[in-house]
């Protein structure tokens, strides 16, 4: 379909950021004569005036740069053919980056004020907009260090900072993965994309030859991964107890103004709840028939159900499901249909996939490419999802307190793909259509739940074995790693001797201690949705928790929904849901 067959309301309205591209060089070429306005202010932070005149001009330049590099990147990705928004989104980010080097100054500067500096500015009431960023810098400022030391660790990193790249360059490039045949015999060359379809796909030949292709060559190159993933893991240790931290777990925490204890339960609680885990995988093996490899945990175990709904039916469907959170919410979700929040259909040479992109200031916008499939009604609820948390922070706060933590990022999302699923489940007569999203929502937990708390616990394990002197080896790791899916899949599943290179294909691991946010964002959100249902009162907590940005630690923050990930409930609860789901499967 061509762009300009879609109707006007199925279009997104970036005229809302800039009424034409011509006004958008405008703001561009001005913004660009003031990269360096805040470089006026080297020197002289802890003069309070200067400090706050300083912060509202950082403030006043990077919503601009926002709003700049929104534009042009929306516009871009309706086509992303056109080199003029290409060209556009480029220039902006440039611009970006300058504006931030501009300002590098301003956290270390900061951080070497006296502490007693720091807590009077916390205290004024004209810095409330800017509490928590001092806040942090003063929790942070007893791991900075002096000025030297500062400038040599930065050499270092810059000198180590490698391995990342160099794993996405054997990934992507030198990895050799092979052509595999299917049941028919016909060859399919792997790619990591083609890898995922043929695991989800129901031809257990292909499957299989897609399982062993991908990972013998991953066993190919294992020797130069785990070496480059060993000085990863080194890298972090290194900083960390260069800051005076014992471990990069607890730095990686600690800068996230998170709880130490948040990671440990996690993966304390999954653990003790992995015999339920263990009855899925006996399931699994009864469904599929005979025994079930590690190669036949993502083939669904019931015939995909499509609701085949047009999109108007669809953002309906939507509406329904997520009455639960209220009618000022579900108002919310019509302006973003009336004043086209969103771009719907799929058309020539437009980006692929689903996002919401949010500019403080300005209503969302949520990047779509709906088909009619189950799949894509669950990725509008998941987008709205994201675009209500930004519309609610952003209407409640400052600029500078209104972005929330990465750790809470896909908290609204899920609860709304909860929230619609819950909906569906019981308004359905259709038995094959119950079957299927049972079977999607136990999928859910498998994938976000259990396997990154596996991930999570490797990546402690990786971490603590050359704290304490252990060598990092293509075995030890690999070893180890088997031993961990052993223990997450229990003795119904095959375990595949190949699974135990599974960690060699992991690029999060190079974004150290960074997976488990996707298990706690899930735990998190089926507490939500089921104390929502159960009393809709809660309802309130809720919206004070999409209205709270990052005005606070996230794990407070969470708190204020009713989810304390230090203690047991918001875990039991979880793995409820997931026994309750199994048992409502086996039962149909």
């Amino acid at each position: 379909m061509k762009r300009s067959e879609v109707k006007l309301e199925d279009k997104w309205k970036l005229e809302d950021l800039y009424e034409s591209d011509e006004k958008w060089e405008a703001d561009f070429k001005s913004l660009s004569a003031r990269t360096e306005e805040t470089l006026a202010y080297r020197g002289k932070l802890s003069d309070k005036k200067q400090l706050l005149a300083c912060l509202k001009l950082i403030d006043e330049l990077m919503l601009k740069a926002e709003w700049l590099y929104g534009y042009a990147h929306m516009r871009k990705d309706e086509n992303v053919s056109l080199g003029k928004y290409v060209g556009m989104s480029d220039r902006a980010m440039s611009l970006y980056v300058a504006l931030s080097s501009a300002q590098s100054f301003v956290e270390p500067e900061l951080s070497a004020l006296d502490e007693s500096v720091l807590k009077k500015f916390i205290a004024d009431p004209d810095f409330a907009d800017y509490s928590y960023m001092l806040k942090q810098v003063l929790r942070v400022k007893a791991h900075i260090l002096g000025e030297e030391s500062e400038k040599l660790l930065a050499m270092v990193s810059e000198s180590l900072g490698c391995f990342r790249n160099t794993f996405a360059a054997i990934d992507n490039v030198d990895l050799p993965l092979p052509k595999v045949k299917d049941s028919k015999g016909d060859e399919i060359q792997l790619t990591h994309g083609t890898y995922g379809a043929l695991l989800y796909g129901k031809d257990k030949t292909a499957r299989k030859n897609a399982f062993y292709g991908m990972y013998g060559a991953i066993k190919s190159l294992i020797n130069t991964i785990a070496s480059n993933y060993t000085g990863s893991v080194k890298q972090d240790n290194f900083f960390a107890r260069a800051r005076g931290f014992s471990s990069p777990l607890e730095q990686a925490m600690y800068m996230g103004d998170i709880p130490a204890e948040v990671y440990d339960n996690l993966i304390k609680h999954v653990g003790e709840n992995l015999p339920v885990m263990h009855e899925y995988v006996e399931y699994r093996k009864k469904m599929l028939g005979g025994e079930v490899n590690m190669y036949d945990m993502h083939v669904s175990l019931v015939d995909e159900a499509e609701l085949s709904l047009d999109f108007e039916d669809a953002f309906e469907l939507v509406k329904k499901g997520l009455a639960p959170l209220g009618k000022d919410y579900v108002g919310l979700l019509e302006r973003a249909r009336k004043e086209r929040w969103m771009d719907v259909y799929e058309t020539e040479n437009k980006r692929s996939g689903a996002y919401q992109s949010g500019c403080y200031g300005m209503h969302p916008f949520v990047l779509l490419n709906y088909s009619r499939t189950t799949h894509d009604i669950f990725t509008i609820a998941h987008e709205l999802g994201h675009a209500m948390h930004s519309h609610f922070s952003d209407s409640a706060l400052a600029y500078s307190k209104a972005g929330y933590a990465i750790f809470v990022a896909e908290v609204a999302s899920t609860v709304n793909e909860v929230l619609l699923l819950k909906y569906l489940l019981s308004s359905t007569k259709d038995v094959a259509l119950k079957k299927f999203l049972l079977n999607y929502y136990l999928d859910m937990f498998r994938t976000t739940l259990f396997r990154q708390t596996q991930f999570a616990e490797f990546e402690k394990k990786a971490h603590d074995m050359d704290l304490n002197g252990e060598a990092l080896t293509a075995d030890s790791l690999s070893d180890m790693y088997y031993e961990l899916n052993k223990k997450y899949y229990g003795g119904a599943a095959v375990h595949n001797d190949e699974i135990r290179y599974e960690w060699a294909r992991i690029p999060h691991f190079y974004n150290a201690f960074y997976v488990y946010k996707y298990a706690t964002g899930i735990t998190s959100a089926v507490n939500i949705a089921d104390g929502i249902l159960k009393n809709p009162e809660n309802v309130v907590g809720y919206k004070k928790f999409l209205s709270a940005g990052g005005s606070d630690s996230p794990y407070e923050i969470l708190k204020i929904a009713g989810v304390d990930l230090k203690t047991a409930k918001p875990y039991e609860t979880a793995m409820k849901e997931f026994k309750d789901t199994l048992a409502a499967l086996k039962k149909l």
